[in-house]
């Protein structure tokens, strides 16, 4: 055959197999054999290697995935992924639902099943698939497009052509049953640690560096909600009718409900039907239905006011009690762990579960060999919440708490008002010190590639890691000579150690741990204070000063700055080149000097961070909530309610963007002005409303 029809039979067998990929997976009514699939299959990559360049990137040939590996990208989502407010009784559903109703008046609802796996967006352009990015914090997630292109249930190409031209769908990647169990099976075969649950399972598959691993998994997605500047849909549950018909999957089980009470029964049938389903659900997910009302309704900060999620009553178990473990964190808290005979919880086998601190091993009177009853409630490890004193053994003894580190041998000591016990050998307690090291290199801190726990844990044994600072001392020969390392891997580490230099001061001052200082809490401080050094020194009551510090941590930096080994790690620190001072923005103008500004919305063609950023470079400071210290109001699409009545309460002016944009641009063509503002236009004060509008949440 010539190329030209080469070229055309490719195309009829990407048509063909996507059209019977979806009858398989989608529609679980398949027309063809796994042979026959897979004849067409290899006829389609066939003629790919024969052509590679007309090869395209949404292949069916490419759900195989691939033996490369490669580091995943950060992308920018175009609609922020929120989430969502959880509610776990019915009294509390019944408060929101009757919100709703006072603010809205008549109105619909969509209940749909709440799937227990991880969140994805994925952008089609044109009928296919673009991109998949994880929701990462909500703005910025992971782009794993080339592992979710091996997942069947997501179309590379869709079907139809009434989608828009760019579109969003976000939905959930979770792991079935059947593909979790043979996973355990086979890394249990190999003798390797067991997966914890499906959602875990999911959500590490889907940072697989391999997509051939990823394709092997068995993973799926349910798709769920829209966003996009081009949908044409009155409701919610239009866009899902349609997002089925375009070939996404979509459950089958949501409903339109109209009062409490339909809503209440979909709770209490799905509550005992979702034990019969393949996959892990955890709750439903309640969303008003008219998109006019989500945006009448808006949202917070962080979730929808339109939709909420209702979460079922944690399954319990009942299993003996064989022993308890002690772990040691980075900050020398202790946490007990309870050893169990296993026992099946939630679709997975239960062998540990948390006990948390010595007050809820007293209050609940846990003593080995008793029955306990086991709760996944949410959480990673399940919990243990109580006993069945009817099967308690005779002759048991209650409980006593280690007074020693399991690790160190140090005497545990108790801080007043804390329920932990922690061990006070900071500079000598392996786990501490590994732990430390470990939260200083990860990726939302001084993200040094290469420096993982084995490898840090090797650095320790060897004599080349005591403390985070020592990093910066690594010798290249010495660190190329141990095992598993080589010239290579240690070339990379020392690469990554010269990189991590230029890590912006706010990741510095949350990689260095100082107890309860999170990713965000070194972003306002690093904010309000610019330097180290202005932190080291400031008082409990000027540290209090920044936004979101409270006394515990107050008291928690002073601490830290007042312990001599740290002081001389910083030093050690500044001394190898890190950054110790926020680095200050250039400034276009001076038009929104001294001003304070809340960002908060959705703006055309502008992210939220664009729009921060516009107030920094023209000398404004960005604030989190609209308060008294407020100077200047600039609303997005859709102004939350609460937001503009507290704003016209305390009087403050509010600016549309366009409005917002003249007063920055005037100030950028007038910049060598020396015109005073009018005293009048200085006390003017403005919000700026980033509010998300219908088809951008989660």
């Amino acid at each position: 055959m010539s190329r030209e029809d080469d070229i055309r039979r490719m195309s009829e067998l990407v048509d063909l197999l996507e059209y019977h990929t979806r009858r398989y997976y989608v529609d679980n009514s398949p027309e063809i054999s796994d042979f026959e699939f897979d004849a067409l299959l290899r006829e389609l990559q066939e003629l790919e290697n024969k052509y590679p360049d007309m090869a395209s990137p949404n292949s069916p040939t490419k759900r195989v995935g691939s033996d490369l590996t490669s580091e995943f990208a950060s992308a920018e989502h175009r609609f922020p992924m929120l989430s969502l407010q959880n509610t776990y009784s019915s009294e509390e559903l019944g408060e929101w639902i009757d919100r709703i109703i006072r603010e809205i008046g008549e109105v619909e609802f969509v209940c749909e099943l709440k799937f227990d796996g991880t969140a994805i967006s994925l952008t089609y352009e044109n009928g296919e698939l673009l991109q998949a990015i994880t929701r990462g914090d909500g703005r910025r997630g992971d782009d794993v497009t080339n592992n979710v292109r091996t997942i069947r249930t997501v179309p590379l190409r869709l079907q139809g052509e009434d989608y828009p031209s760019l579109f969003e769908i976000r939905g959930e990647i979770i792991m079935p049953y059947a593909s979790f169990d043979r996973l355990n099976s086979e890394r249990e075969a190999a003798g390797e640690p067991l997966l914890a649950n499906p959602r875990n399972a999911a959500a590490g598959t889907l940072k697989q560096q391999s997509s051939q691993v990823v394709a092997h998994r068995g993973l799926d997605c349910t798709l769920y909600n829209l966003a996009g500047n081009d949908l044409r849909f009155m409701t919610h549950y239009e866009s899902l009718e349609a997002a089925r018909r375009w070939g996404f999957k979509v459950s089958e089980h949501a409903k339109v409900c109209r009062t409490r009470e339909e809503i209440e029964a979909y709770i209490a049938h799905w509550d005992t039907e979702r034990k019969a389903l393949p996959y892990a659900t955890d709750g439903v997910v309640i969303k008003v239905n008219r998109y006019a009302d989500q945006r009448t309704l808006g949202s917070t900060a962080k979730a929808p006011r339109w939709a909420v999620a209702y979460k079922f009553q944690a399954e319990k178990a009942l299993t003996k009690l064989t022993s308890v473990d002690f772990q040691v964190g980075r900050t020398g808290a202790i946490t007990p762990v309870a050893n169990l005979e296993p026992v099946q919880l939630a679709g997975t086998i239960v062998k540990r579960a948390s006990i948390h601190n010595a007050d809820q091993i007293a209050a609940l009177d846990i003593r080995l060999g008793d029955m306990v009853y086991v709760e996944k409630g949410g959480e990673i490890i399940p919990k243990i919440t109580g006993v069945e004193l009817s099967e308690r053994p005779a002759g048991s003894t209650p409980f006593e708490y280690i007074t020693h580190c399991p690790e160190c041998g140090s005497q545990l000591v108790r801080i007043e008002g804390e329920a932990k016990h922690y061990c006070p050998n900071t500079s000598g307690c392996k786990p501490q010190i590994i732990g430390r090291i470990e939260h200083f290199v990860k990726r939302k801190a001084m993200d040094i590639e290469g420096l993982g726990g084995e490898t840090i844990e090797l650095l320790w044994e060897n004599g080349m890691l005591s403390d985070i600072a020592d990093i910066y001392n690594l010798d290249p020969i010495a660190l190329a000579s141990l095992p598993r390392l080589g010239e290579k891997s240690a070339a990379n580490i020392l690469e990554g150690v010269r990189i991590s230099k230029s890590v912006p001061f706010e990741r510095v001052l949350f990689a260095i741990g100082i107890r309860f200082v999170g990713e965000t809490t070194a972003k306002y401080l690093a904010t309000h204070f610019r330097t180290l050094d202005a932190i080291a020194a400031a008082t409990a009551e000027e540290l209090a000063e920044a936004e979101e510090i409270g006394s515990k941590i107050a008291e928690s930096i002073i601490a830290y700055f007042a312990e001599d080994n740290n002081r001389t790690i910083l030093d050690r620190l500044r001394s190898a080149g890190l950054r110790f001072e926020i680095e200050d923005k250039v400034c276009t103008s001076n038009a929104l000097s001294g001003k304070n500004i809340v960002i908060s919305g959705k703006f055309e063609g502008r992210s939220r961070d664009d729009m921060k950023a516009l107030v920094e470079e023209h000398g404004g400071k960005n604030l989190a909530a609209v308060s008294a210290n407020v100077d200047f109001i600039v609303a997005g699409d859709n102004m939350g309610p609460a937001k503009r009545q507290k704003a016209e309460k305390l009087g403050i002016k509010i600016l549309n963007e366009q409005e917002f944009m003249a007063l920055i641009s005037s100030a950028e063509n007038t910049a060598t002005d020396a015109t005073p503002e009018p005293a009048a236009e200085a006390e003017e004060r403005v919000v700026v409303d980033t509010k998300p509008i219908q088809g951008t949440l989660f």
